[in-house]
Protein backbone atom coordinates (compact mmCIF):
# COMPACT_ATOMS: atom_id res chain seq x y z
CA UNK A 1 0.00 0.00 0.00
CA UNK A 2 1.34 3.39 -0.91
CA UNK A 3 1.95 5.91 1.63
CA UNK A 4 -0.95 8.73 2.80
CA UNK A 5 1.77 11.30 1.78
CA UNK A 6 2.40 9.81 -1.80
CA UNK A 7 1.59 12.45 -4.68
CA UNK A 8 1.02 9.88 -6.96
CA UNK A 9 -2.74 9.52 -6.95
CA UNK A 10 -4.73 6.00 -6.82
CA UNK A 11 -6.67 5.15 -10.12
CA UNK A 12 -10.30 4.69 -8.92
CA UNK A 13 -10.31 1.50 -10.03
CA UNK A 14 -7.21 0.12 -7.91
CA UNK A 15 -8.87 2.49 -4.99
CA UNK A 16 -12.29 0.29 -5.23
CA UNK A 17 -10.90 -3.24 -6.00
CA UNK A 18 -8.88 -2.37 -2.45
CA UNK A 19 -12.04 -1.03 -0.72
CA UNK A 20 -13.66 -4.23 -1.42
CA UNK A 21 -11.19 -6.75 -0.53
CA UNK A 22 -10.34 -5.20 2.68
CA UNK A 23 -13.09 -2.93 3.58
CA UNK A 24 -11.12 0.02 4.22
CA UNK A 25 -9.88 2.70 2.03
CA UNK A 26 -6.47 2.71 2.85
CA UNK A 27 -6.30 6.22 4.57
CA UNK A 28 -7.32 5.40 8.04
CA UNK A 29 -3.97 6.31 9.96
CA UNK A 30 -4.79 7.63 13.37
CA UNK A 31 -6.02 5.63 15.87
CA UNK A 32 -8.21 8.74 18.33
CA UNK A 33 -11.32 8.74 15.93
CA UNK A 34 -12.55 5.72 13.88
CA UNK A 35 -15.94 7.22 13.02
CA UNK A 36 -16.80 10.88 11.96
CA UNK A 37 -18.87 12.98 15.01
CA UNK A 38 -22.12 12.25 14.96
CA UNK A 39 -23.38 15.84 14.07
CA UNK A 40 -21.27 15.58 11.17
CA UNK A 41 -22.50 12.11 10.56
CA UNK A 42 -25.95 13.05 10.63
CA UNK A 43 -25.52 15.86 8.23
CA UNK A 44 -23.96 13.29 5.72
CA UNK A 45 -26.41 10.85 6.15
CA UNK A 46 -29.17 13.79 5.82
CA UNK A 47 -27.47 14.45 2.28
CA UNK A 48 -27.74 10.98 1.13
CA UNK A 49 -31.58 11.08 1.91
CA UNK A 50 -31.61 14.26 -0.14
CA UNK A 51 -29.48 12.19 -2.66
CA UNK A 52 -26.67 15.56 -2.71
CA UNK A 53 -24.28 13.35 -1.25
CA UNK A 54 -21.92 13.29 -4.07
CA UNK A 55 -21.96 16.67 -4.38
CA UNK A 56 -18.51 18.49 -3.15
CA UNK A 57 -20.11 21.40 -2.24
CA UNK A 58 -22.60 20.40 0.34
CA UNK A 59 -20.05 17.98 1.72
CA UNK A 60 -17.59 20.24 2.41
CA UNK A 61 -19.97 23.31 4.04
CA UNK A 62 -21.33 20.52 6.16
CA UNK A 63 -17.88 19.89 7.47
CA UNK A 64 -17.08 23.76 7.78
CA UNK A 65 -20.59 24.46 9.53
CA UNK A 66 -19.74 21.88 12.28
CA UNK A 67 -16.16 22.51 12.29
CA UNK A 68 -14.80 19.30 11.73
CA UNK A 69 -11.52 17.60 10.51
CA UNK A 70 -12.60 15.18 7.91
CA UNK A 71 -11.17 13.11 5.18
CA UNK A 72 -13.18 13.66 1.58
CA UNK A 73 -12.31 11.38 -0.71
CA UNK A 74 -13.01 12.20 -4.34
CA UNK A 75 -13.67 11.12 -7.67
CA UNK A 76 -11.89 13.31 -10.51
CA UNK A 77 -10.55 12.22 -13.86
CA UNK A 78 -10.22 8.74 -12.78
CA UNK A 79 -8.38 9.20 -9.62
CA UNK A 80 -8.69 9.56 -5.77
CA UNK A 81 -8.05 12.59 -4.42
CA UNK A 82 -7.71 12.37 -0.67
CA UNK A 83 -8.70 15.88 0.30
CA UNK A 84 -8.23 16.72 4.43
CA UNK A 85 -10.08 19.48 5.88
CA UNK A 86 -9.27 20.91 8.67
CA UNK A 87 -11.79 24.12 8.73
CA UNK A 88 -10.64 25.38 12.16
CA UNK A 89 -6.99 25.86 11.10
CA UNK A 90 -8.46 26.94 7.60
CA UNK A 91 -5.37 24.30 5.84
CA UNK A 92 -6.52 21.54 3.62
CA UNK A 93 -4.30 18.54 2.85
CA UNK A 94 -3.97 17.03 -0.54
CA UNK A 95 -1.04 15.43 -2.08
CA UNK A 96 -1.20 17.39 -5.12
CA UNK A 97 -3.06 20.53 -5.99
CA UNK A 98 -6.21 19.92 -7.58
CA UNK A 99 -7.16 23.76 -8.87
CA UNK A 100 -5.42 23.42 -12.40
CA UNK A 101 -6.60 20.32 -12.98
CA UNK A 102 -10.56 21.07 -12.23
CA UNK A 103 -10.13 24.16 -14.62
CA UNK A 104 -9.18 21.43 -17.58
CA UNK A 105 -12.49 18.75 -16.55
CA UNK A 106 -14.60 18.95 -14.07
CA UNK A 107 -17.76 17.28 -15.36
CA UNK A 108 -16.58 13.93 -13.40
CA UNK A 109 -15.94 15.75 -9.87
CA UNK A 110 -17.75 13.42 -7.37
CA UNK A 111 -17.18 12.53 -3.39
CA UNK A 112 -16.87 8.65 -3.12
CA UNK A 113 -16.75 8.47 0.85
CA UNK A 114 -16.02 10.58 3.81
CA UNK A 115 -14.22 9.86 6.94
CA UNK A 116 -12.02 10.71 9.30
CA UNK A 117 -9.10 12.25 8.97
CA UNK A 118 -6.22 10.08 8.31
CA UNK A 119 -3.30 12.62 9.40
CA UNK A 120 -3.08 15.44 11.82
CA UNK A 121 -2.47 19.40 10.72
CA UNK A 122 0.79 20.10 11.38
CA UNK A 123 2.04 21.55 14.32
CA UNK A 124 2.85 25.28 15.38
CA UNK A 125 0.88 26.06 11.72
CA UNK A 126 0.57 30.01 12.88
CA UNK A 127 4.77 30.11 13.27
CA UNK A 128 5.77 28.20 10.57
CA UNK A 129 3.61 29.27 7.48
CA UNK A 130 3.61 26.10 4.52
CA UNK A 131 6.33 26.35 1.89
CA UNK A 132 5.35 25.99 -1.58
CA UNK A 133 6.37 22.22 -1.68
CA UNK A 134 3.97 21.24 1.48
CA UNK A 135 1.07 19.55 0.94
CA UNK A 136 -0.85 21.40 3.89
CA UNK A 137 -2.31 24.66 2.13
CA UNK A 138 -4.93 27.13 2.83
CA UNK A 139 -8.21 26.01 2.78
CA UNK A 140 -9.68 29.69 1.64
CA UNK A 141 -8.63 29.13 -1.63
CA UNK A 142 -9.51 26.08 -2.81
CA UNK A 143 -13.35 26.86 -1.38
CA UNK A 144 -13.26 29.12 -3.88
CA UNK A 145 -11.80 27.08 -6.47
CA UNK A 146 -14.76 24.25 -6.00
CA UNK A 147 -17.52 26.85 -5.92
CA UNK A 148 -16.87 27.93 -9.37
CA UNK A 149 -15.77 24.51 -10.81
CA UNK A 150 -18.52 21.92 -9.10
CA UNK A 151 -20.35 20.21 -11.87
CA UNK A 152 -23.83 20.94 -10.77
CA UNK A 153 -24.27 25.06 -10.21
CA UNK A 154 -26.70 24.92 -7.61
CA UNK A 155 -27.25 27.18 -4.27
CA UNK A 156 -25.51 25.12 -1.41
CA UNK A 157 -28.45 23.77 0.65
CA UNK A 158 -28.05 26.39 3.29
CA UNK A 159 -28.62 29.39 1.42
CA UNK A 160 -31.32 28.44 -0.68
CA UNK A 161 -34.83 29.32 -1.15
CA UNK A 162 -36.57 32.63 -0.45
CA UNK A 163 -33.46 34.65 0.42
CA UNK A 164 -31.74 38.09 -0.37
CA UNK A 165 -28.20 38.25 -0.08
CA UNK A 166 -24.93 40.47 1.25
CA UNK A 167 -21.46 40.54 1.45
CA UNK A 168 -20.54 40.67 5.41
CA UNK A 169 -18.97 43.51 6.36
CA UNK A 170 -15.33 43.33 7.17
CA UNK A 171 -15.37 40.24 5.19
CA UNK A 172 -11.71 39.69 3.09
CA UNK A 173 -12.48 37.29 0.16
CA UNK A 174 -9.15 35.38 -1.13
CA UNK A 175 -7.23 37.38 -3.98
CA UNK A 176 -8.33 34.82 -6.38
CA UNK A 177 -11.84 35.50 -5.73
CA UNK A 178 -11.62 39.56 -6.82
CA UNK A 179 -10.24 39.32 -10.02
CA UNK A 180 -12.27 38.05 -12.90
CA UNK A 181 -15.61 38.44 -13.77
CA UNK A 182 -17.06 38.18 -10.64
CA UNK A 183 -15.24 40.50 -8.78
CA UNK A 184 -17.42 43.67 -10.17
CA UNK A 185 -20.41 41.84 -8.77
CA UNK A 186 -18.71 40.81 -5.59
CA UNK A 187 -17.79 44.75 -5.02
CA UNK A 188 -21.64 45.36 -5.04
CA UNK A 189 -22.58 42.82 -2.85
CA UNK A 190 -20.64 44.97 -0.50
CA UNK A 191 -23.25 47.73 -0.73
CA UNK A 192 -25.92 46.15 -2.14
CA UNK A 193 -28.65 43.75 -0.60
CA UNK A 194 -29.71 41.09 -3.69
CA UNK A 195 -31.69 37.92 -4.73
CA UNK A 196 -30.39 35.51 -6.69
CA UNK A 197 -32.42 36.72 -9.88
CA UNK A 198 -31.29 40.16 -9.42
CA UNK A 199 -27.45 39.33 -9.20
CA UNK A 200 -28.18 37.24 -12.33
CA UNK A 201 -29.04 40.18 -14.25
CA UNK A 202 -26.04 42.21 -13.52
CA UNK A 203 -23.89 43.11 -16.20
CA UNK A 204 -21.33 40.25 -17.07
CA UNK A 205 -23.38 37.98 -14.84
CA UNK A 206 -25.97 34.75 -15.55
CA UNK A 207 -27.76 32.64 -13.03
CA UNK A 208 -24.69 30.47 -12.68
CA UNK A 209 -22.08 32.47 -12.16
CA UNK A 210 -24.67 34.04 -9.62
CA UNK A 211 -24.92 31.28 -7.99
CA UNK A 212 -21.01 30.12 -8.33
CA UNK A 213 -20.27 33.64 -6.20
CA UNK A 214 -22.58 32.92 -3.66
CA UNK A 215 -21.61 29.76 -3.03
CA UNK A 216 -18.37 31.03 -2.78
CA UNK A 217 -18.35 33.71 -0.46
CA UNK A 218 -20.81 31.37 1.88
CA UNK A 219 -18.01 28.56 1.84
CA UNK A 220 -14.95 31.38 2.41
CA UNK A 221 -17.72 32.73 5.50
CA UNK A 222 -18.44 36.02 4.16
CA UNK A 223 -22.28 35.61 3.27
CA UNK A 224 -25.25 37.17 5.04
CA UNK A 225 -28.53 35.45 3.88
CA UNK A 226 -31.65 37.60 4.39
CA UNK A 227 -34.75 35.65 4.82
CA UNK A 228 -37.31 38.79 5.36
CA UNK A 229 -35.78 41.93 3.47
CA UNK A 230 -37.96 43.09 1.01
CA UNK A 231 -35.71 41.93 -2.03
CA UNK A 232 -35.83 38.48 -0.90
CA UNK A 233 -36.92 36.14 -3.92
CA UNK A 234 -37.11 32.32 -4.59
CA UNK A 235 -33.78 30.97 -5.86
CA UNK A 236 -35.30 27.55 -7.89
CA UNK A 237 -34.83 28.85 -11.09
CA UNK A 238 -38.04 27.56 -13.53
CA UNK A 239 -37.55 24.30 -14.53
CA UNK A 240 -36.82 23.75 -10.67
CA UNK A 241 -39.91 24.69 -9.80
CA UNK A 242 -41.66 23.15 -12.65
CA UNK A 243 -39.89 19.97 -11.63
CA UNK A 244 -41.10 20.41 -8.23
CA UNK A 245 -44.81 21.02 -9.36
CA UNK A 246 -44.50 17.74 -11.11
CA UNK A 247 -43.32 15.38 -8.62
CA UNK A 248 -45.95 16.66 -6.20
CA UNK A 249 -49.13 16.69 -8.38
CA UNK A 250 -50.89 13.92 -7.97
CA UNK A 251 -50.37 10.60 -10.18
Amino acid sequence: MRDFEDSTLWLVSSFERMRAETGSSGFARLNAASVLPSTLSAELTQLGREHRSGGVLDVVAACIRQRENALILLRHRGLVWPLTVFPRINLHHLPRPISSSLEQSNLDLQVIGVEPPGLRPPSHVIYEPMNEESSYRPLQPLLWVLAQHAPSAQLVEDIGGRAAYRVAAGFTPDAVAIGGALGPALRRLRSEIASLPDIARWPGMDRERATRLLNGVYLQGGLMVLRSHHAARDSASPVSRLRGLLRSSPR
